[in-house]
């Protein structure tokens, strides 16, 4: 690990016995990754000559610089870093939960059952499948499409593709925010002829009577054929709700692969660092400093940041080195000059063996590292994903030295 600092007292409040590798959850729902390898011990992993307090935290008092645990210990620092993750919102889905891991409805976002999304794609043998993204930002926001183009690649190998009725039902506007990364993953959705429904959000879902409801503000051309056509029995439309003037419908299904919402830990939202501007309750800060707005002596990175960029480990891995910059510059009295421009990372296979590296910052321009046109898939994008960059978080990432 890089010294930048000596001497510093430097303590980790983290409850968790087991660190995951999540990137490596959508392969596994893909079939080619194991499970067993994206876990390691939560002790192996902690820095030397820091201090890990294996507690969970509950509050914050940046006032008096104290942090307040779940076990009703409290800590005092001169400096915070704040980077817990985000939280899963399962609740957000009606019936999700209650399903999940069975009745053909999985999620890769789950060490649990991003093993069942495999079952589910290898033993399909034809009918309607169901991908989702929520409306609110999540981690890894191309992982809801990643696997979709996979299961349709494996179907088509299968000699299936064209019995599968595939749904993309997305809160996004768009499938991908950058049009050069955009412009190929229209192409691939053509390619599998997968029917995309933007501005709908999934509200419930019922594992048992293979219905899955979400609401949308028009219907959209896929949806007006489907209503109209011969299968419109697949499709049910519900009440309008005149207040926000948006239409559910329920739509049958064989298989679906759920997102579900994220938003910031409770801990969060509810404590003086959030930004009260953001209904996901970030912690609020300078999105090219990272310092708080507020609170000159707490930084925050990662996720649960207020900061605009995706939430991927790719921009994380970029916010680390500026967090570090600024806050030891905080430390000697000057003021923060480091800058993250929102750089990210996403990369997205279209097909088993091709992957596009999508690169891009805060004003969706791409930021490519090589002297390629990354918007083209290739087999090198693909062995960086799948064999690649597993062992470089667990051996220089997490160390600070990649």
């Amino acid at each position: 690990m890089l010294i930048k600092k000596s001497g510093l007292k430097i303590g980790i409040v983290d409850p968790s016995e087991k660190h995951y590798y999540q990137p490596a959850w959508t392969p596994v729902g893909a079939g080619i990754f194991d499970i067993k390898k994206t876990i390691r011990n939560e002790k192996d992993l902690i820095p030397k000559n820091t201090t890990w307090i294996k507690d969970a935290v509950s509050a914050f008092d940046p006032t008096t610089n104290t942090v307040k645990c779940i076990s009703g210990t409290e800590i005092t620092y001169d400096y915070l870093v704040v980077c817990p993750g985000i939280q899963l919102d399962w609740k957000k889905i009606e019936g999700l939960k209650e399903t999940l891991g069975k009745n053909n409805v999985s999620s890769n976002y789950s060490f649990q059952y991003a093993p069942y999304t495999w079952e589910m794609i290898k033993d399909f043998k034809g009918g309607t499948a169901v991908f989702t993204n929520p409306s609110t930002p999540i981690k890894c926001g191309g992982a809801p499409h990643k696997i979709m183009y996979l299961a349709c690649d494996y179907w088509r190998k299968k000699g299936i593709l064209d019995k599968c009725d595939v749904h993309y039902i997305s809160g996004a506007s768009m499938i991908f925010g950058v049009k050069e990364y955009a412009d190929t993953l229209q192409k691939v959705l053509t390619k599998y002829n997968i029917h995309t429904h933007y501005g709908a959000n999934v509200t419930a879902i019922n594992g048992e009577t293979k219905m899955i409801e979400f609401e949308t503000k028009e219907l959209d051309d896929n949806l007006t054929q489907k209503l109209s056509s011969e299968n419109g029995a697949s499709y049910e439309t519900v009440e309008n709700n005149s207040t926000l003037d948006l239409k559910k419908l329920i739509l049958k299904f064989d298989i679906a692969f759920l997102v579900h919402a994220q938003l910031a830990p409770d801990f969060i939202k509810t404590s003086p660092l959030r930004n009260d501007a953001n209904p996901m309750g970030y912690v609020e800060v300078d999105k090219y400093t990272l310092q708080h707005s507020r609170f000159p002596n707490v930084f925050s990175l990662g996720y649960s940041s207020s900061a605009p960029a995706n939430k991927t480990g790719a921009a994380i891995r970029k916010k680390a080195p500026v967090v570090v910059a600024n806050l030891l510059a905080v430390m000697e009295n000057k003021t923060p000059t480091a800058r993250y421009e929102g750089y990210s990372a996403c990369p997205i296979p279209k097909q088993y063996g091709k992957l596009m590296l999508a690169e891009f910052d805060y004003s969706n321009n791409q930021t490519m590292t090589l002297p390629i046109n990354q918007a083209n898939p290739n087999w090198a994008f693909w062995i960086l994903k799948t064999k690649v960059l597993a062992w470089l978080d667990w051996n220089k990432i997490l160390k600070g030295t990649a």
